[in-house]
């Protein structure tokens, strides 16, 4: 009778699965304490990984950091979420924005964490710029969408750096108070501030 092989004991990761890895660990050790969290071994400790790799996959605690802000952008700022055009692309990306995965006070946090960085953080100011400048232009894209099919004309980019603005702050006042923020108000002061230059939402 042959016997089963043992499961082998450690599965080796490629480099992506391990950049993701360790990104995740600095996410949730940021949730937990802000950024006194964010330490070497207290990430290492959450991945499971010797502290060298933080340097080999990252370069440096900074760069690590960087890839952090921008892993943040993709799962919450709606990027990814939008896809649709139209009328429906403006609807689909303040439904993302607003959605429970995102709008929550854990989130919300590592989001306060990330903004107090990068005024003394350059690396992170750069990471910061770019991702701002694809999610200016998506948020702008999709008011566009929106007023061209309605025969209206907008500052589409100066609109879209309001609405920015004020879904910034209203984040802030959920991570404050969630009661008092809670997501359909938010959502509803973001209709408010569309709905006189593009119309009913």
């Amino acid at each position: 009778m042959s016997r089963a092989k043992p499961e082998p004991k450690y599965t080796r990761l490629t480099s992506e699965e391990r950049r993701a890895e360790l990104i995740a660990a600095g996410l949730s050790c940021m949730a937990r304490g802000g950024i006194q969290e964010f330490t070497v071994d207290r990430i290492c400790t959450e991945a499971g990984v010797s502290r060298g790799l933080i340097t080999h996959h990252f370069g440096s605690m900074n760069g690590l950091l960087a890839a952090v802000y921008a892993a943040m952008y993709q799962e919450d700022a709606g990027l990814p979420r939008a896809p649709r055009s139209g009328e429906t692309r403006l609807s689909a990306l303040l439904d993302a924005l607003f959605a429970p995965a995102a709008f929550n006070r854990e989130r919300l946090t590592i989001w306060l964490t990330l903004w107090g960085q990068i005024s003394i953080n350059p690396e992170l100011g750069d990471e910061h710029r770019a991702q701002y400048a694809g999610y200016l232009n998506t948020v702008a894209t999709a008011i566009d969408e929106v007023a061209r099919a309605r025969g209206r004309t907008v500052e589409s980019r100066t609109l879209a750096k309001t609405l920015i603005c004020l879904v910034d702050g209203l984040g802030l006042q959920h991570c404050i108070d969630p009661e008092a923020m809670p997501p359909e108000t938010a959502m509803a002061a973001c209709r408010d501030l569309l709905e006189p230059h593009l119309g009913a939402l």
